[in-house]
């Protein structure tokens, strides 16, 4: 059976709304429950169970040994504080996910993404990074960063410094930093992953 009925949205904005819905106790008694999404009316994931990703997250190697990880130190508004997380963005209507990843890269850091081949294909699908609020899906791209961090391509509300971060350093930022989940996780994964080797979790399904 369907676990909600009557969705309503309560704002009207350019990138983000809130919804309230009408949502089913196991009982089938009714509660009110509220969502926030980038989608637009008609295209809601609680309808249309799409598995399109809204965003692109980042995950880049540097270095000619490649033994340091792109991180960014963004300002974010709803914590009044930086935090450490990967390069990401939104994927743009009809823009295919790795397009929008190089394009993002250059965007956020002012350097080249080059995406990594091979691999899971499933490890680069759409995840939800709190289903609990929100219905957006994010997937990441693996690859390798080429260049210097150049701020110019920065939009005016973006407050963003370009990190590259050694082995001590990841592991410094863990310890002492404010770091997105996401960016955390995929840090400890590649923490664990041999020095000559540091892609080799995307071949974990076998």
């Amino acid at each position: 059976m369907e676990r909600f009925k009557n969705i309503k949205k309560l704002t009207d904005n350019p990138f983000l709304n809130m919804y309230e819905m009408d949502a089913v106790k196991r009982n089938g008694d009714l509660f009110k429950y509220y969502f926030a999404t980038r989608r637009k009316e008609g295209d809601l994931r609680i309808e249309t169970h799409s598995a399109e990703a809204d965003g692109i997250s980042l995950f880049a190697l540097y270095g000619e040994k490649r033994d340091s990880l792109v991180l960014i130190r963004e300002y974010r508004f709803p914590i009044n504080d930086y935090i450490y997380d990967l390069p990401a963005g939104l994927i743009e209507p009809g823009e295919d996910p790795r397009n929008a990843a190089i394009r993002e890269f250059k965007e956020e850091t002012g350097m080249e993404f080059i995406p990594a081949e091979g691999g899971e294909a499933a490890l680069r699908k759409g995840t939800y990074p709190t289903v609990g609020l929100t219905d957006e899906m994010i997937a990441t791209e693996y690859g390798y960063a080429k260049g210097e961090p150049d701020q110019r391509f920065l939009e005016s509300s973006e407050d963003i410094t370009t990190v590259i971060a050694d082995r001590q350093e990841l592991k410094r930022i863990l310890r002492e930093e404010r770091v997105a989940l996401r960016a955390e996780y995929l840090i400890m994964l590649y923490l664990s992953m041999p020095e000559d080797d540091p892609f080799r979790f995307l071949n974990c399904l076998r």
